[in-house]
């Protein structure tokens, strides 16, 4: 058992080295369209990721976590087309912002559990909605913010590819060793059996709390990445429906997995792109996949080879 382990650990090592290949090299060789759209998926991919912290690896019900991404967008939009400050500052205040509403909101919610968790945190998100969707005079209300000035540097569809890119791969890396850190086990734990946690000395409220609050900051991070790529940002960026993607997409990978939501995100952008060229009903599809989804693979995608590669039957008769 312990070799099968460590031969599935370097054989995604491995698989996750190429990948960072080719994603190095695919500007060189796709065109502009599906260069952007790559970057439309890692940005999402990480989105969707700093969601699944709170709601696969905590437990949290983490109903509108769209709007801290419209929050970041919003951010270094304003930033940027509002002030004269250096656009650094920017990048660094959207996740910071969306980082003090993750904590404003939690500690509102953080009494609360599971479903009366989620439904209130879906009003409270949908009333930060309301207010960039109505204030015409900063937000640009339901018009938006567009023509953000975005540095010469990553202005480009190549450079605002790497630029995704870059960010997305130091993100994924620092929210798996939080995964995996002492603290991800102990929230782990909390999401599995909160009673007993709490009963042998853990501070539940204060550790989902902080899940919160960092699920909120990537979030933000992601948020700042999308107006990167497309130059806006815009009320729908916090809209309680594409919160609902996200948690399809944690769905459709894999929830309990660290990779999976990333695997969904791929696949809710290729969906799109692919069936919505054929039909404005592309959600149609998506809702048949789903329910074939959750019936044959309740786990996900990465979740049922996760299985496979865990099961005793792929090990050998010396491991049993």
């Amino acid at each position: 058992m312990v070799e099968a382990k460590g031969y599935f650990k370097i054989r995604t090592v491995a698989l996750l080295s190429i990948l960072l290949v080719v994603l190095a090299v695919a500007p060189s060789f796709l065109p502009r369209f599906f260069t952007y759209l790559l970057a439309l998926a890692l940005l999402t991919g990480l989105l969707s990721t700093s969601l699944n912290l709170a709601l696969g690896f905590g437990g949290m019900y983490q109903f509108h976590h769209a709007v801290f991404y419209g929050i970041g967008a919003y951010g270094v939009s304003l930033m940027l087309m509002k002030t004269s400050l250096p656009p650094v500052t920017g990048f660094i205040l959207g996740p910071i912002l969306s980082a003090i509403l993750a904590l404003i909101m939690g500690i509102i919610c953080i009494r609360l559990s599971k479903l009366y968790f989620g439904m209130l945190q879906l009003s409270l998100g949908s009333l930060v909605w309301v207010v960039i969707f109505r204030w015409y005079s900063f937000t640009g209300g339901d018009d938006g913010l567009h023509g953000v000035p975005i540095p010469s540097l990553i202005a480009t569809v190549t450079g605002s590819y790497y630029f995704t890119l870059i960010v997305t791969v130091c993100c994924m890396a620092i929210l798996y060793m939080i995964v995996n850190s002492p603290y991800g086990r102990i929230l782990q734990a909390i999401r599995d059996n909160p009673e007993r946690s709490a009963s042998i000395g853990v501070r539940v409220r204060a550790h989902q709390l902080v899940a919160l609050v960092i699920a909120g900051f990537f979030a933000g991070i992601a948020g700042i990445l999308f107006v990167s790529v497309e130059g806006s940002a815009f009320p729908d960026l916090l809209s309680w429906t594409l919160s609902l993607e996200l948690i399809i997409m944690c769905l459709f990978g894999g929830w309990f997995t660290f990779f999976g939501p990333m695997l969904g995100s791929a696949i809710m952008v290729g969906l799109r792109t692919l069936v919505g060229g054929y039909t404005e009903y592309w959600t149609l599809v998506l809702a048949i996949i789903l329910m074939l989804l959750i019936y044959f693979l309740p786990e996900g995608v990465l979740g049922y080879f996760q299985g496979l590669g865990a099961n005793p039957k792929n090990t050998s008769a010396e491991d049993r």
